[in-house]
């Protein structure tokens, strides 16, 4: 049965729509559930829990906008987050800029974005977050988090080589983290080994904190979008940016600075800059295909011997790869 998809929003669900969910949970046959400001009762949600633990083909899962509303629903999702394995991701904001960017579609999509989740709630899912196989993606924007939630973020950010952690991390709009936790947030982002996507928007960073962060951010080697609209930056802010992207070799390709103090020449700027950097990779990039191309022909005109041996070992990594699977 191919796998299909519940969207509701801004409902108040009656035990018989909540059992339909769970009998799509219950026979696998739902990819994409997505309640998002629905109005479940505690019983409800408790049932809703228990099945998304044994689902075995969802992907995608909303329970944004004020879904998980106390700490004992917190709880309950911690348990289903522990049993179901196929989670690779908490988020809903950036699923286009992953398609974009050719990653692997197939997640479990997970939003806290705008739960009253405060660091005490952090706190009771962390463990769960932190040993989690295929966890990628995280959004906790606007969920009234602090410093203490920020040092629990930082472990989802291993140094290098240490494990695999988050590729996007969404923290919009969590005011009450002070310069401490954002200083420690810019520590592990320069470290982390994984990290791609890090939206801070609606934050009041200031310049101080931007400064933290643009080092961060020229330090990391695989960071590429960073969103820091609407943060009270001035252009002092997006002078070190324009520096960082027009002196230093970066893996960044976009960054925001909407809603900020900035002037449009200097945002401008940076945004060419960026372009220019992508346009180089992508003319490398072909060079380098076709210079693959040229050196399978040369050796296949030179040695027929070692074509066959090169076709011979294409095939053993498919047979391999098919045992695999």
């Amino acid at each position: 049965m191919l796998s299909g998809s519940i969207q509701i929003s801004g409902e108040t669900l009656s035990s018989a729509e909540v059992k339909d969910i769970c009998d799509s949970l219950r026979t696998n046959s739902v990819r994409l559930l997505s309640l998002r400001g629905c109005h479940i009762s505690d019983r409800d949600f408790h049932r809703i829990s228990r099945h998304v633990a044994d689902c075995q083909s969802l992907a995608q899962l909303n329970l944004n906008l004020g879904v998980v509303s106390n700490i004992n629903r917190v709880k309950q999702l911690a348990e289903a987050l522990a049993s179901n394995r196929s989670i690779h991701s908490l988020l809903y904001m950036m699923t286009n800029l992953w398609s974009r960017w050719g990653l692997n579609l197939d997640l479990l999509t997970q939003s806290l974005h705008g739960t009253p989740l405060t660091d005490s709630g952090l706190a009771v899912l962390n463990p769960v977050l932190s040993l989690h196989p295929s966890l990628i993606s995280l959004d906790l924007g606007d969920c009234i988090l602090g410093d203490e939630g920020m040092n629990l973020i930082c472990g989802l950010l291993p140094p290098d080589g240490a494990k695999s952690g988050l590729k996007e991390l969404t923290l919009s709009a969590n005011p009450a983290v002070t310069v401490k936790g954002w200083a420690r947030l810019a520590i592990a982002v320069a470290h982390s080994s994984q990290l791609r996507v890090l939206n801070l928007d609606y934050n009041p960073l200031g310049d101080h904190i931007a400064g933290m962060l643009a080092v961060a951010v020229a330090s990391s080697r695989t960071l590429e979008v960073v969103d820091l609209e609407g943060t009270g930056l001035t252009n002092q802010s997006a002078q070190i940016f324009l520096d960082m992207v027009e002196n230093y070799p970066t893996s960044i390709r976009t960054l925001i600075l909407a809603e900020n103090n900035i002037s449009l020449e200097l945002q401008q700027q940076i945004s060419d800059l960026l372009s220019e950097g992508e346009e180089e990779e992508e003319t490398e990039n072909e060079g380098q295909e076709d210079a693959g191309r040229q050196k399978e022909i040369w050796i296949a005109q030179s040695n027929p011997e070692s074509q066959a041996i090169l076709v011979s070992t294409q095939l053993e990594d498919s047979l391999l790869a098919e045992t695999e699977m």
